[in-house]
């Protein structure tokens, strides 16, 4: 029988996201976007079969688009429907062209959730990650549609794992499957009474070695010649202790920045910084000239290429709430940086136990980071160590592919 928490949780969840569109510009387009949500899925065949990948964000979707990808090509007969619950999914993977049909999860109130379902039909419902919405996954195991999860990973301070998180847990067992990304996650969910569990690693590791083998040419960033740290997804945090001391450093030391927010007031923030000169993409794009030994990248789409100029990378967000994306730089051979708030990445702290990522708190730690890695001998070793990581850790897109397929 249904938990009655389940059906709760979703109505005060979907209470008080109407609460929020109050207040909240992303909470007001999630509302007003699922409105098209039907409209959109009355473009699926209904002669063919669907599987059902969920997204919570972009960040989750990049983790899932390699399985997309593969199924779309060893699985033709499939349509490819794709939800977010985030705007900063949806808004920028509306139009994928991997998906058939790109929509906003419904609210998880009973009526919407059946709703989606009678239209959507999938045969299989893939969630990536995480985001566990009570109403949906019940719904989806009374109608028998075999539900998976992938590429998740699990932390002892999980409310799964509380004392009176044990509502939340049993959310587990209505997944068919739950694939993790380390031992520790299936070990931790076994003494916990979740044994449908196998390890397939991250397919993270195989997205951004596909990124890197198709990376685009960047004129802009490669005229950049000395010793060049590519800084991307940098909040003001970064910035405070980045920028100072690149202007202290010599002329043969340059600076590409890719800030995480480029609303004009956060870049203007950036340039008051800076006393070495500087120019901005658009700018370059737009026909200016001059020398410049800082670039900043006022637009989106191009850092996961550009960090292939760096000698040395630093990523951004480990001293707010947790750091971005270190794969898609560590991917091209180069030592990654970030701040101290690592604790929710399993493959950062593995780049930190291997001596490939380097945590920083302070202005002195960066110095003492470039001075090493100065070295071209010391960068070199990473360059080596970091191929044979990747190496072992590709794979998962297949191993998934090969098992719910």
């Amino acid at each position: 029988m249904k938990n009655p928490l389940y059906s709760f949780a979703g109505i005060l969840a979907s209470a008080g996201l109407h609460l929020a569109a109050r207040f909240s510009p992303k909470a007001r387009l999630i509302i007003e976007g699922r409105k098209d949500t039907p409209l959109r899925l009355g473009r699926l065949d209904a002669t063919r079969p669907v599987v059902w990948f969920h997204a919570s964000s972009l960040g989750e979707f990049e983790q899932g688009r390699p399985l997309m990808e593969a199924v779309r090509r060893a699985h033709p007969e499939y349509q490819i429907l794709l939800s977010f619950f985030s705007p900063s999914g949806y808004t920028v993977r509306q139009d994928y062209a991997g998906a058939d049909v790109v929509v906003y999860l419904p609210s998880d109130r009973s009526s919407s959730v059946r709703r989606f379902l009678d239209l959507a039909r999938p045969s299989k419902a893939i969630f990536i990650k995480y985001d566990f919405w009570p109403t949906m996954l019940y719904e989806l195991r009374e109608r028998g549609i075999p539900t998976y999860l992938i590429s998740a990973i699990f932390r002892p301070d999980q409310l799964f794992f509380r004392p009176w998180g044990k509502w939340y847990l049993r959310l587990l067992t209505l997944f068919e499957h739950l694939y993790v990304q380390d031992e520790d996650s299936r070990q931790l969910l076994q003494r916990h009474g979740i044994t449908a569990v196998s390890v397939a690693g991250d397919t993270r590791f195989d997205r951004v070695i596909e990124i890197a083998s198709t990376a685009q040419e960047i004129p802009e960033a490669a005229v950049l010649e000395g010793k060049v740290l590519v800084a991307g997804s940098t909040w003001p945090e970064d910035e405070a202790i980045l920028l100072p001391y690149f202007n202290r450093l010599s002329s043969e030391h340059k600076l590409i920045i890719a800030p995480h927010e480029i609303h004009e007031e956060h870049l203007q923030a950036i340039e008051a910084q800076l006393t070495r000169p500087y120019m901005r993409y658009s700018q370059l794009k737009a026909g200016a000239t001059g020398d410049y030994d800082c670039l900043i990248i006022d637009c989106f789409g191009l850092l996961s290429s550009i960090y292939r100029y760096g000698r040395y990378a630093w990523v951004g967000g480990g001293f707010g709430k947790s750091v971005h994306n270190t794969l898609e730089a560590a991917v091209y051979g180069i030592p990654v940086f970030f701040g101290p708030e690592v604790h929710k990445h399993r493959e950062v702290r593995e780049l930190i136990r291997r001596g490939l990522g380097f945590v920083l708190h302070s202005e002195e730690d960066f110095a003492a980071l470039l001075q090493r890695f100065d070295d071209e001998a010391a960068c070199r070793e990473v360059a080596q160590q970091l191929e044979h990581f990747f190496a072992e850790q590709r794979g998962a897109t297949e191993q998934l592919l090969s098992e719910l397929f």
